[in-house]
């Protein structure tokens, strides 16, 4: 049996409000003129854990923060494609029922576009700035094909992961680090400003969504955000091995073949960390996703994770398991 919910126009008309006082400009707001400075890093080692590989030097740290800070730009453009579709999906639901829900979902997909076109703009100004050689290699419409394959129910769970994420990165790392580039922190400001009330509706149509299914229905959904989970983790694995490569290409010809194991080993926890499990460990997420699912599909959830924790080779100090 489904138990449909009434929608929630107050919660949704708070979206709107948000996004109308938050509106920024690419040019005017976030560029507005600069360049990236390549003495600056890009992600502060809370994120990206430079700072465990005591071995580099202060100009390969700062290399290897910008390799790191690069690909986090390009994996928010490739997920906002995806997102943004099925925003655009859901919108149907609303078509000729709650129309501050449909201008909040609107608001949202046209916000992610702008978001796209942000992290195109930025891929390519880094790219003026750094060496040749770097390789992005996840095709944003294939990846977005891919997951919306699977139930809604699992893409906007995944969806919320992403957005609850973003949201903690940038207030407990992004804004409070002085050493980092400037320019590349205003894009993540900007970026947050408007990822807040994104959450907002996430949450607010992952629910909608979950009351329309079966327990049968449900049970899926969750095996559709495993396999999600362990997509994402793939992207992850491959692109940690290809930005080891470039850096080692470009920097590496000094470290040992054990200083370089190492830097592989950390670049993948990073990126597990980054876009994986500092999401699944939101308090919201968790929240939302508990009250949803049984005690058995919870613990299904868990085993599927658990490998993501493990240290990336078997010479990693197990001390290193949870950390970035």
């Amino acid at each position: 049996m489904t138990n449909p919910i009434p929608v929630q126009t107050e919660q949704y008309a708070a979206c709107v409000g948000a996004s109308k006082r938050v509106r920024w400009d690419i040019d005017h707001d976030v560029i507005r003129g600069r360049e990236f400075d390549p003495s600056h890093k890009f992600l502060p080692d809370s994120i990206s854990g430079v700072d465990r590989l005591e071995f580099l030097s202060a100009d390969e740290a700062i290399l290897l923060s910008q390799i790191q800070g690069r690909t986090y730009a390009n994996i928010f453009g490739l997920v906002e494609r995806f997102i943004n579709c099925k925003v655009l999906g859901l919108s149907k639901f609303h078509w000729t029922g709650d129309q501050v829900a449909l201008e909040a979902l609107v608001r949202f997909s046209d916000e992610e576009l702008k978001h796209q076109e942000l992290f195109r703009r930025i891929e390519r100004m880094i790219a003026a700035k750094m060496p040749p050689g770097y390789n992005f290699l996840p095709e944003p419409n294939a990846v977005a094909a891919a997951v919306l394959s699977k139930s809604t129910w699992a893409v906007l769970g995944v969806t919320l992961m992403i957005e609850l994420f973003t949201q903690t990165h940038y207030l407990k790392s992004i804004q409070p680090d002085s050493q980092s580039s400037p320019l590349f922190k205003d894009v993540f400001l900007y970026h947050w400003k408007e990822e807040s009330q994104h959450a907002r509706i996430d949450e607010l149509e992952w629910v909608r969504e979950d009351a329309n299914l079966s327990a049968e229905e449900r049970n899926q959904a969750v095996d559709d955000m495993i396999a999600l989970v362990g997509a994402v983790d793939g992207i992850v694995c491959a692109q940690a091995a290809a930005d080891a490569d470039y850096f080692l290409k470009v920097k590496g010809a000094a470290l040992s073949e054990r200083e370089a194991q190492r830097l592989r080993d950390q670049l993948l926890r990073a990126y597990r960390w980054q876009y994986i499990l500092s999401g699944v460990e939101e308090r919201r997420f968790q929240k939302v996703l508990s009250s949803m699912i049984t005690g058995e599909q919870m613990r299904r959830i868990e085993t599927a994770l658990a490998p993501l924790t493990a240290p990336a080779s078997p010479n990693a100090s197990t001390d290193e398991r949870n950390l970035p």
